[in-house]
């Protein structure tokens, strides 16, 4: 029994296996570049939609607290320190907003004497607050002068200014609160 190749039937030459594993290597190669890069975006996104989600929450929160404002404010140093009102049985709490290396703070009063400091936004390179005064003009100090004292301010401006980072965009983000009138 012979087992020569018939006319016409012959396998692959060496020649036509290289070429073909060249070329899926070549497809493979293509494929993986193609998973490393979505990969890559989904990471970069994914960092970026969870800044969105931590600048979205400082901001409710700053805007929860000034809706309840209820008096006693003071604006120095780009720190605000106010009294929320509040319907809880902790009764009115004193609130402050700050910068300290490179965080933004937000502290509660208990209604013990105590306060409870939480870590609001990292990242931070600068924070500016302002008060606007019944003639509409904003300043960076309340109150400015002894007229002030005992009255509100009709608005508070809060501006976060964003540190660029590896996976994080710089910039600056600005908020514009109307306080309640003044009982």
């Amino acid at each position: 029994m012979s087992f020569a190749p018939r006319a016409g039937e012959r396998g692959f030459t060496l020649i036509e296996m290289i070429v073909s594993l060249a070329l899926f290597a070549l497809i493979s190669l293509a494929g993986v570049a193609l998973v490393r890069t979505v990969m890559d975006a989904q990471e970069r996104t994914g960092g970026r939609i969870e800044r969105l989600a931590d600048l979205q929450r400082a901001m409710f929160l700053i805007k929860s607290d000034l809706e309840q404002f209820g008096g006693d404010v003071t604006l120095a140093d780009n720190s605000l320190s106010f009294i929320r009102h509040s319907m809880t049985a902790i009764g009115n709490q004193p609130i402050s907003y700050s910068l300290a290396n490179g965080m933004m703070r937000r502290s509660v009063g208990t209604g013990l004497g105590t306060a409870r400091d939480q870590r609001l936004l990292t990242g931070v390179s600068g924070l500016t607050i302002r008060a606007m005064n019944a003639e509409g003009q904003w300043q960076d100090r309340w109150p400015a002068s002894d007229g002030q004292k005992g009255k509100w301010p009709r608005a508070i401006s809060v501006e976060i200014a964003l540190t660029p980072g590896p996976r994080q965009s710089g910039g600056s983000i600005r908020r514009v609160v109307p306080l309640p009138a003044q009982p």
